[in-house]
């Protein structure tokens, strides 16, 4: 490349100032940006206090019980595997609101348990909704993807280190110890760190499940404060207090931990399994079939809770179709301006990359990453209160949530899309210069060619993630404006069960849909450089 692309530059301006102008909003709804008022203030403390504690015993469980799953994963060889871990790499981005409803299903008052222990008179020995249901709901979502991470890293033990345990003759533990733990326990900050942070800034999840007062967080206190209170000074001095603690704990999480690549595919060795025993087998087996038990039945009973007798009547409700419309044009739109914006920025930065101008390049793709420190919910609020101040804030709610969800998927974009991206540069440098293709026959013959797959799976993760968001509609939805995760918790909130559970399984339908579609251009790639990337 013989000129830096400049596309790459102005977007990262724009989402900058993006960002920016909705700090600066909330700056000036708290002047004093006194944060001794909400320490000084028994409720906030509280609030914090619990959206640390939330989170820590989410990733305690989440990653503690993903370490031997992970190992039993690897260990064994069986018919579904690939198919269950399609279904770990999945989780992370499915719609909160789908694994919520499953959870309820399963876990709630009137779920298949609860129906279950009521054959025998007994009671639920607790609630779903508070703490107990958040911490069911967090390590839904998160065990199997911190299994899958954890499972990759064990994936990168050489096959000859596999045979020179089994030559000579260590036992499952010394084995573990001395091999597969150090691998392990490289990634654990990475995983620990990235679990930690999705349970602190989790909205969705505690909105729905939250049981009053007692199990409120940061994000929940400001969208009650702006919503339900109007109190935007609180709003904007709480959102502060929200970023500050994420800019903390993500500088923190960055000095300790690895990056980790993600990939639902595995190129893993064979595996030699040192001394099988029964009881090797039947401890590998339990932990297997206790995550299947744990992930799969919420997920079964969306589908069967989805088929009932109000199928018609949701169906034929137009506030069903409108948000199912609405939730298209915002995933849609969405995913594109993510896909648009992480490749402007991704040819930018590998540009410098190659002149060897590394912090440049970083500098660069950390604005593209910078919703990990601010919320989608606390952007929202910013850019709430400056609207408001001279336009109405729901005229351009549309707007607002299409943007706010294309700059929560971009950080996906660019871990997806960095690698191929720099490798096709680095592979066909000399070769395209020489041949005068640039631009628009390059993208064409050598880009389009290598990328399909990865392009398509940037795609798929920004819909899914996009379609499944309650955090941006939260603040801007409307009766005239609404996507299928508000009006599925509008439908949770007044006990519209069937409603509900029909809202779910469309969700479901379409985040599966897309991820098949996916799949299906993985295999009209398959001969492509990177399709078993």
């Amino acid at each position: 490349m013989n000129s830096i692309p400049k596309v790459g530059i102005w977007v990262a301006i724009l989402i900058a100032a993006f960002v920016i102008s909705a700090l600066a909003a909330l700056i000036f709804h708290a002047p004093s940006l006194d944060l001794n008022s909400v320490l000084g203030d028994a409720y906030y403390r509280h609030v914090t206090y619990f959206s640390f504690y939330q989170a820590s015993l989410s990733t305690l469980l989440s990653v503690g019980l993903a370490i031997p799953v992970s190992h039993a994963l690897f260990r064994r060889q069986f018919k579904g595997k690939r198919l269950l871990l399609k279904l770990f790499a999945t989780t992370l981005v499915l719609p909160v609101l789908v694994g919520v409803f499953g959870v309820l299903a399963i876990y709630g008052n009137s779920g298949l348990l609860a129906s279950v222990l009521a054959h025998f008179d007994e009671k639920l020995p607790f609630s779903v909704y508070g703490l107990t249901g958040i911490l069911l709901a967090h390590v839904f979502f998160n065990l199997p993807y911190a299994s899958r991470l954890l499972l990759q890293a064990l994936e990168t033990v050489p096959e000859e280190q596999h045979k020179l345990c089994a030559h000579l003759g260590m036992s499952h533990w010394h084995k573990f110890k001395w091999v597969e733990w150090p691998r392990m326990r490289q990634q654990l900050p990475h995983v620990i760190g990235l679990v930690f942070m999705l349970c602190f800034t989790s909205f969705a999840t505690v909105m729905a499940l939250g049981g009053g007062p007692k199990a409120t967080t940061i994000e929940l206190a400001i969208y009650q404060a702006i919503k339900f209170e109007f109190d935007l000074q609180t709003g904007a001095l709480l959102a502060i207090w929200q970023i500050l603690l994420c800019g903390i704990l993500s500088l923190s999480i960055q000095r300790l931990a690895k990056p980790v690549s993600v990939s639902t595919g595995s190129s893993a060795a064979k595996v030699i399994v040192v001394k099988d025993s029964m009881l090797s087998k039947l401890w590998d087996w339990c932990w297997i079939a206790l995550v299947c038990l744990f992930v799969l039945p919420p997920l079964v009973m969306v589908v069967i809770s989805g088929l009932n007798v109000d199928i018609g009547k949701v169906l034929s409700d137009s506030n069903f179709w409108l948000s199912l419309l609405s939730s298209l044009k915002v995933a849609i739109l969405a995913a594109a301006i993510a896909l648009a914006a992480g490749m402007a920025i991704l040819t930018t930065s590998r540009a410098w990359r190659l002149r060897q101008q590394h912090v440049r390049a970083d500098q660069i793709e950390l604005i593209g990453t910078i919703i990990l420190v601010t919320p989608g919910l606390v952007t929202s609020t910013g850019l709430f209160l400056l609207i408001r101040s001279f336009a109405d804030a729901f005229s351009y709610a549309l707007t607002v949530v299409v943007l706010v969800n294309a700059l929560m998927a971009l950080p996906y974009v660019i871990k997806t899309l960095s690698q191929p991206m720099l490798h096709i540069a680095q592979q066909y440098k000399l070769l395209c210069p020489s041949l005068g293709m640039k631009g628009w026959n390059r993208f064409k013959l050598v880009e389009w060619r290598a990328l399909r797959k990865p392009l398509a799976h940037a795609f798929a993760i920004s819909f899914m993630f996009s379609i499944g968001d309650l955090s941006a509609i939260a603040l801007f939805g409307s009766q005239d404006f609404r996507t299928l995760p508000l009006y599925l918790f509008q439908l949770l909130g007044s006990y519209q069960m069937n409603a509900a559970a029909v809202v779910s399984l469309t969700l479901l339908i379409l985040s599966l849909g897309c991820f098949s579609l996916v799949e299906l251009l993985f295999k009209a790639n398959s001969r492509t450089p990177y399709a078993d990337s």
